[in-house]
């Protein structure tokens, strides 16, 4: 299925549209500013769940860009108030010894989307592009395999019915550092660098040639690179979410106010006392 780029059919697109030219005249946003539009976006992203289950599309975002350039953020506000169920988060480690001896895109496939799911790949097969060949993990020939055979994969999965939209997300090489600064002084973030990212840090030119080839083999028709500015991440969120919900058009199927039943009386039933119980510690009262 191709990625259809109109407008969704539901009753606030006039209103989501405007919304979406004031953020792009106005020069900074407060953080009650962004946490507003954050917010207005992902109720968008719950009818375009809803819909997603009603006419059981298949959806595959991707979600690519340097270390530190901000893509952990956006799918977790992507799939802050998302039924895990329908959107699931696809981040996997790096290959056994037996995956390494698969058809390359073989683990990838196991983790695309059934009818009435979405799947956002937090890196993806384009780690073959990026890491494995600036850090020599694949070899040349593995490296050239992977440029001729992966548009054709792409354009495999669109013609199946999948609706691929892939994203890279671009930082400059000054704030890629703030964000590594920001990751060393900071304990709860400092997991987020591994060693891999620190040599990746020293190759940044390397790493921009690849990335450069990249798009030239597989910026295709059927499934192209969209490039999110991610210097400002609260830009890069808004803007993100706002193009991925304008690329697929869906309704509005929010249902009608429920009522609920009233509780039946608890006749005949004895609780049983509350110190055959193991209660957890009221460590904050």
């Amino acid at each position: 299925m191709n990625v259809k780029k109109s407008a969704h059919k539901n009753s606030d697109k006039k209103k989501h549209g405007s919304h979406k030219s004031e953020l792009k005249e106005a020069k900074s946003l407060s953080k009650k500013q962004y946490e507003q539009a954050l917010f207005k976006l992902q109720l968008e992203l719950v009818k375009l769940q809803a819909w997603i289950t009603h006419e059981g599309l298949r959806v595959v975002v991707m979600f690519e860009g340097r270390d530190a350039a901000g893509k952990g953020g956006v799918i977790k506000r992507i799939s802050q108030h998302l039924n895990p169920r329908i959107c699931r988060i696809a981040a996997l480690p790096a290959p056994t010894e037996r995956e390494k001896t698969q058809w390359y895109f073989q683990r990838y496939v196991a983790q695309l989307p059934a009818a009435g799911e979405m799947v956002l790949f937090d890196r993806s097969w384009y780690n073959r592009a990026g890491v494995e060949k600036v850090m020599g993990f694949c070899s040349e020939e593995e490296y050239q395999e992977f440029l001729r055979s992966c548009p054709e994969f792409e354009r495999m999965l669109v013609r199946s019915g999948i609706i691929l939209i892939k994203y890279w997300f671009s930082v400059s090489d000054d704030e890629q550092e703030h964000r590594f600064q920001s990751r060393l002084k900071e304990p709860h973030k400092r997991w987020k660098l591994s060693p891999m990212d620190l040599e990746s840090r020293k190759r940044w030119v390397e790493y921009s040639k690849a990335k450069d080839q990249m798009f030239a083999h597989t910026d295709i028709k059927q499934a192209p690179w969209y490039v999110v500015k991610s210097d400002n991440k609260k830009y890069a969120r808004l803007n993100c979410i706002s193009h991925l919900l304008s690329l697929i058009p869906y309704e509005d199927l929010t249902p009608e106010i429920i009522t609920l039943p009233e509780r039946e009386e608890g006749v005949g039933y004895v609780r049983p006392p509350l110190t055959d119980q193991t209660f957890i510690p009221d460590t904050y009262p």
